[in-house]
């Protein structure tokens, strides 16, 4: 199985009333229902730890296949949530696509699950040698970083949405008190960051936490 991860972040506008954006959040995790989607979350971001991002909200959804992604993003439900609730309150939205390398299991995330998300924009000389060398450090995340219960990483196959971001990956925890301890292993987590350092153009990441009204699968 490889499974396809997708990432929405959404910037709502600010004088938003709030009935409306639980209107958007309803409706988009309404389509957890569709054939095609296996997990399916979305909500308030927990926390943006990137100066260039502010972004408010986020969605993650997972497919068996990129065709199955396409026919979410095509089925009518999508489409009528999109313009009805999504489009007419955000100032800003970016999606990132890419097949994970490994099966995320479970696929469907349980409420309270903490996410990490993080999103690489590379220089433009940079290889594909190099590419994959960041990748690699991004899989050995797990293994010095307690705590992690699912770690994907990828790039990027939708470059219409992403900003130019081209390498993305996301690490599953099992709650926030978790995700908060890779402080505790905060020497490990800068040693992997000077190793791609100096091939990057911008890094964006999103904690986000998966709301107790949040959707998971129809499996």
């Amino acid at each position: 199985m490889s499974i396809v991860e997708h990432v929405v972040l959404f910037k709502v506008k600010d004088d938003t009333d709030q009935a409306k954006v639980n209107m958007m959040l309803n409706g988009l995790n309404g389509l957890v229902s569709l054939d095609p989607v296996v997990h399916l979350t979305a909500g308030p971001v927990f926390r943006t730890r990137s100066p260039i991002s502010n972004f408010t909200h986020m969605l993650h959804s997972r497919y068996k296949s990129k065709e199955d992604l396409n026919s979410y993003s095509a089925h009518p439900d999508h489409l009528r949530v999109v313009k009805e609730n999504v489009l007419p309150i955000c100032d800003d939205i970016m999606a990132v696509d890419w097949v994970a390398d490994n099966d995320p299991l479970p696929l469907s995330l349980p409420c309270n699950s903490a996410i990490k998300v993080t999103f690489l924009k590379l220089k433009e000389n940079v290889n594909d040698e190099v590419q994959g060398e960041i990748l690699g450090v991004i899989k050995g995340i797990k293994d010095g970083v307690s705590g992690i219960q699912q770690i994907t990483c990828g790039e990027n196959f939708s470059p219409a949405r992403a900003k130019g971001f081209s390498i993305a990956s996301v690490a599953v925890f099992n709650g926030v008190n978790e995700m908060e301890g890779i402080e505790g292993n905060e020497e490990y987590v800068n040693l992997q960051k000077q190793k791609v350092r100096d091939y990057l153009d911008g890094v964006i990441v999103v904690d986000y936490v998966v709301p107790s009204s949040s959707s998971s699968s129809n499996l």
